[in-house]
């Protein structure tokens, strides 16, 4: 019987062993997506205590809880940081064949130098344990970023941001790290949603420029999108129900935008239109600006209504939304870019895992020597991102693309603690990678399987984005 989550944990042969301990464990770390504070880190803020640093915030506990049936007020709810933690304890002892098991002890080993496991008995003592540790400065919120190895990460931020914060870190010489804003212009391109004209008025602010056509409101991004540009930007964000491809006139364009700024709500053939031309628009800006453009994809959102009115959005109400068949609109929608060469490189995230292969098959119609792997299958999303997921995505990938050129993981979390998932992503890429080795699918060439493991755990993100470091 093998050792619980031991050195070796998850690496099977003894290629993988190599592969993992020799050459992927020490690289650093790239984040190109993530959802951390870039305030928290300018301010290098410090955890009181473990609950503070773990679970707020992080809808993945919060959805695990609620399936043992723990009240929220020990989720989301007042009751007392001590007793949250226990009721996660509690519930973690429970979670087997859940990445939040292997996450949470990862966690607890990396940063707090505990080997034993986290259940309602040992509570008391993890408690104290990160409690204490966490006094100390390689604890901050920058602390762990260094301690992690980052050498760059990719904030999530809107139009409207000022940047104040990127800006006051970038001149920090003595913080290493590149954090950098990602353009992330949902609110802009939900043309449906109720808050909508309240939000042009604050990108008309942000921008300088009156938004009362859907011309001015492509000038107000691509304004703001220079501005960011300006401030290190490399890549955008859009977060999509699904992707869609429905073209329309120009015409038919400024009429549902006029419509929509005099109050009028769109109907779901306008919504289709809208989004697909500005989404063009903005592939287009992307492109000049040679910023790589991510499009996740396939989430319901916000399901529990009743919820969603006492605790608001990304608190753990989502799921996957199967219904629409992604992969045709998805290539028409890429063509439509590259038909005029103004396709920018693209990594696509589905929720759904069953697009896996659809998706490695839709990108293959559009790579080119312009760009290594330009058109990218992003990592095992979400409610992917377990074991079982990232082996189908991986071995999707290597079976209908090019692997080698994968710019491999990221973190896609609110939480300081979670580049652990970079470990578990570079153990189950050596494990497959050995696999194949010692099954004789793959020649024992350590030059060349160096390459390919130090690439896929870092180079190619480098170079993907092109980030200065």
């Amino acid at each position: 019987m093998k050792a619980f989550m031991d050195q070796d944990f998850l690496l099977s042969t003894d290629t993988a062993k190599n592969l993992y301990h020799n050459y992927a464990e020490n690289m650093p770390i790239v984040d190109y997506h993530c959802h951390i504070s870039p305030k928290e880190i300018a301010d290098d803020i410090r955890f009181e205590n473990i609950t503070q640093l773990w679970l707020g915030g992080d809808h993945y506990k919060w959805r695990l809880l609620r399936a043992n049936g723990i009240d929220e007020k020990y989720i989301t709810g007042d009751a007392p940081d001590r007793e949250k933690f226990q009721k996660w304890a509690e519930t973690l002892e429970l979670a087997i064949g859940n990445p939040l098991y292997h996450w949470s002890h990862l966690e607890l080993q990396r940063y707090f130098g505990y080997e034993k496991t986290l259940n309602s008995d040992t509570a008391q003592e993890v408690w104290d344990l990160c409690n204490e540790k966490l006094k100390n400065p390689d604890l901050s919120a920058r602390g762990i970023i260094k301690k992690s190895n980052v050498t760059v990460l990719c904030t999530t931020d809107d139009p409207i941001d000022s940047l104040e914060y990127h800006k006051q870190i970038a001149n920090d010489h003595n913080f290493k790290t590149k954090v950098l804003p990602a353009f992330r212009p949902d609110e802009a391109v939900n043309i449906e949603k109720p808050g909508y004209l309240a939000y042009l008025d604050k990108l008309s602010k942000a921008s300088n420029i009156k938004i009362n056509s859907f011309s001015s409101l492509c000038d107000a991004l691509k304004d703001r999108m220079d501005y960011f540009n300006s401030v290190g930007c490399k890549t955008s964000d859009h977060g999509l129900d699904y992707i869609v491809y429905y073209p329309a006139s120009a015409k038919e364009i400024d009429d549902i935008m006029n419509n929509r700024l005099e109050g009028k709500i769109p109907t779901k053939e306008d919504i289709c239109k809208f989004k697909t031309a500005l989404l063009l628009f903005l592939g287009r800006e992307n492109h000049r600006l040679n910023w790589v453009m991510q499009l996740h994809y396939g989430a319901k959102r916000d399901n529990n209504k009743r919820m969603y009115e006492k605790l608001g959005p990304n608190t753990g109400y989502d799921c996957i939304d199967n219904s629409r068949n992604s992969s045709a609109q998805l290539a028409d929608f890429l063509n439509a870019l590259d038909i005029t060469d103004e396709l920018p490189k693209t990594i696509i995230y589905s929720l759904d895992p069953i697009e896996n292969a659809a998706i490695d098959t839709v990108i293959g119609c559009f790579q080119n020597s312009s760009a290594i792997g330009k058109i990218q299958h992003g990592s095992a999303w979400w409610f992917n991102d377990h074991e079982s997921g990232m082996r189908s995505q991986l071995s999707s990938l290597s079976s209908i693309s090019l692997i080698s050129n994968f710019v491999g993981m990221l973190t896609d979390s609110r939480s300081f603690l979670s580049y652990t998932r970079h470990e578990y992503f570079r153990r189950i890429l050596c494990d497959m990678i050995g696999d194949l080795v010692e099954t004789g699918r793959f020649p024992n060439d350590t030059k060349i399987l160096k390459k390919l493991v130090e690439n896929i755990s870092y180079y190619n993100s480098i170079s993907y984005f092109g980030f200065d470091i």
